[in-house]
């Protein structure tokens, strides 16, 4: 029995639109930066309760100007917070979709994939001919797994 997760149909006009758009996130949004997997290791992480300590601090610096040094960028700290703050929302809403991009990538994959395999039972059955001959090659390809040899590594 054969699924269907999900069923689409794009317009060309709607895939246009959408490139406009990611065109002009990834203009206004090019101030982001991109970590490299080392300096997203050693990075400093601010949790939830850190924000609170955070928050707190700037407060405190902001309340009581006379503590500050010269040398202290406390105008730098708030900025930083009034950047993330307005970032935040916008960001959440781009993962909720990015999640559903996700989950509809892989219900278009998981249908594809219990199609060609109905299709590939159908085609074992009754079928006969060179083209059916390769599809059976190439299914039996994909189905027949060597098992793995522990300790080595997949690519």
């Amino acid at each position: 029995m054969s699924q269907d997760l999900v069923s689409l149909q794009f317009a060309p006009a709607d895939f246009d639109a959408v490139d406009s758009a990611l065109a002009v996130l990834e203009a206004k949004l090019e101030a982001l930066v991109t970590l490299s997997a080392e300096d997203r290791r050693k990075t400093i992480k601010m949790g939830d309760k850190s924000e609170v300590f955070c928050r707190q601090t700037e407060l405190v610096l902001r309340q009581n100007p006379g503590i500050v040094p010269s040398n202290f960028d406390l105008a730098g700290l708030q900025e930083d917070l009034v950047a993330l703050d307005a970032l935040r929302p916008r960001l959440q809403r781009l993962r909720a979709l990015t999640d559903r991009a996700d989950d509809t990538e892989l219900a278009l994959g998981s249908d594809i994939l219990c199609a060609s395999l109905d299709g590939y039972a159908l085609a074992k059955v009754g079928g006969k001919g060179t083209a059916l001959d390769t599809l059976k090659d190439a299914m039996q390809t994909r189905l027949s797994r060597k098992p793995r040899k522990p300790g080595t590594p997949t690519a």
